[in-house]
């Protein structure tokens, strides 16, 4: 089995892949301080015996990270559960997956396993919105080019950024309101973020149409990427576990093509 681990700054998502589909996928908060190697390792650990899978069973360990105070700790967590070290998504693996990109040590790992997993799962020119602590949009054409990437602040990170730098606007949940006249405090700060989030993605997929070509297919992913309803006509699909299609797409691909031992 392959357990594969996309480390994000608001969560890190752990999914278990037994050769047919993702037999399990875990969502955990993310924890930098403390004692985030005891909890991590406790969760994980708690989420294979409530699922009836022994430890020794997965034989490859991914990960992709953004938060590299986290990376070391899941490889010890690796070490210490499943008695080996993971393969971390990174410049040293890039030569392995047939992409190309201007600037390798810059672009997010979580980006380039979407790129993967779209040329993968698609094979088409494609550009990948996911729906995160930031919202991102990635471009990448069937050659294995990533184009680029635009990025802007996430649904929670815009609603939490109203909440923190105002003092009376409250947090209020992540939910489309049914009009967008706000008639209340909580109905207008969803309208305003919410339904003017539609109004962004619609814009930017349209923009870089007009760039990179009209033909490009539009899919979606992340853990928020299910909420705004009005952008289902847009996306060819929506997939909250591509990213993890694409850590495992990149497990193989640096199995088959990386140093043999």
């Amino acid at each position: 089995m392959l357990l594969a681990i996309d480390i994000g700054n608001s969560n890190v998502v752990a999914g278990l892949f037994d050769g047919t589909g993702w037999k399990q996928v875990w969502r955990f908060p993310t924890l930098t301080e403390g004692e985030a190697g005891f909890f991590y390792s406790h969760q994980l650990s708690d989420r294979f015996l409530e699922s009836g899978v022994r430890l020794h069973l997965v034989d490859r360990v991914v990960i992709s990270s953004v938060v590299p105070n986290l990376t070391a700790v899941f490889g010890e967590v690796a070490h210490s559960l499943f008695g080996q070290g993971p393969l971390v998504v990174g410049p040293g693996v890039y030569p392995y997956l047939g992409l190309t990109m201007s600037r390798p040590s810059e672009i997010g790992t979580d980006l380039v396993a979407n790129a993967v997993a779209a040329l993968w799962r698609y094979q088409s020119d494609c550009i990948v919105v996911d729906f995160g602590t930031a919202l991102t949009f990635t471009t990448v054409s069937r050659e294995g080019e990533i184009l680029g990437v635009a990025i802007a602040p996430g649904l929670k990170t815009a609603i939490q950024a109203l909440f923190q730098k105002t003092a009376q606007l409250p947090e209020v949940p992540l939910e489309l309101p049914p009009t967008p006249i706000g008639k209340d405090t909580v109905h207008a700060i969803q309208s305003g973020v919410l339904r003017g989030y539609v109004g962004l993605v619609r814009h930017m997929v349209q923009e870089i149409r007009l760039e990179a070509g009209s033909h490009y297919l539009a899919v979606a992913t992340g853990g928020l990427s299910s909420i705004l309803h009005p952008l289902r006509d847009v996306f060819e699909e929506i997939n909250p576990n591509l990213t993890l299609d694409g850590l495992l797409r990149i497990s193989e691909l640096a199995d088959l093509n990386g140093p043999k031992s």
